[in-house]
């Protein structure tokens, strides 16, 4: 339960990252309290996204991450994060990613961010 919840946080913080350094992802909303529990919400999103639907794509365009020598991640990545938007519309959340490269870029940073934020951050059940 514990890894659960620091991923979430850490899928959060990567989430703001991006919507602080790229205009195009946007977090709209009332209060700053307001905002805050809709990144959460959107982080839960996100990772059950990327837990569920993730290993399916990456399955089935196998041959395309054997190509590019891995750089498909980027637009599998991308893919998540607008699934993510769109999911987070349906559930009538502020959030919104706008276009394809803004995605892919976004999908860049957040990988990093989690990446760092999950070093740093325990790692326990």
């Amino acid at each position: 339960m514990k890894n659960f919840v620091v991923k979430t946080i850490a899928n959060a913080g990567a989430l703001a990252v991006a919507i602080a350094l790229l205009q195009d992802i946007t977090l709209t909303g009332g209060s700053t309290g307001r905002k805050v529990l809709t990144l959460i919400l959107v982080a839960l999103i996100f990772g059950l996204v990327n837990f569920f639907v993730k290993p399916i794509l990456k399955l089935l365009t196998l041959p395309l991450f054997i190509v590019t020598l891995g750089l498909f991640t980027l637009v599998v990545n991308a893919l998540m994060l607008m699934l993510t938007s769109w999911l987070a519309d349906k559930f009538d959340l502020s959030f919104h990613v706008d276009g394809f490269w803004t995605a892919v870029l976004g999908g860049l940073i957040i990988s990093i961010v989690s990446w760092a934020l999950n070093v740093v951050l325990p790692d326990e059940d």
